[in-house]
C-alpha cells in the first residue's frame, strides 16, 4: 500500500513552513541599536574619491597597465608599419591572373 495518501504535497509543505515563519515572535534589537549605527555612520568620514585604486592614480602605472595589456593581447601588430612588399614575398593575390592551361 503506498503511502502518498498520507504525504503532503510540495505545495502544502512550503504553505506549512510559511505559516511557521509567521507565528514566530519578532525579533527584537538591543536596546539603542539605532542610535549606536547612526553614530558609528556619523563619525565615519567620507570619502568619494575612492573609486579609483590608489596605485591607478599616478599616470606612469596607469600608462605601463595599458601597454602591458596591449603586448599580451597581441594588437601591438597592428601598431608596427608592414615591410615593405618584395617580388619574392609579394602575395599571389597582387601578381597578374595567368590563365590556366587546358
Amino acid at each position: 500500500m503506498s503511502d502518498s495518501a498520507f504525504r503532503p504535497t510540495p505545495e502544502q509543505e512550503w504553505e506549512d513552513l510559511v505559516r511557521q515563519l509567521h507565528d514566530q515572535a519578532q525579533g527584537q534589537p538591543r536596546p539603542f541599536f539605532y542610535n549606536r549605527v547612526s553614530a558609528r555612520l556619523a563619525g565615519r568620514p567620507t570619502t568619494p574619491g575612492r573609486a579609483v585604486p590608489v596605485w591607478m592614480r599616478r599616470p606612469a602605472y596607469a600608462a605601463l597597465l595599458g601597454v602591458i595589456m596591449l603586448v599580451l593581447s597581441g594588437d601591438v601588430g597592428a601598431l608596427r608599419p608592414a615591410p615593405a612588399a618584395t617580388p619574392a614575398t609579394a602575395p599571389a593575390a597582387a601578381s597578374p591572373l595567368r590563365s590556366h592551361p587546358q
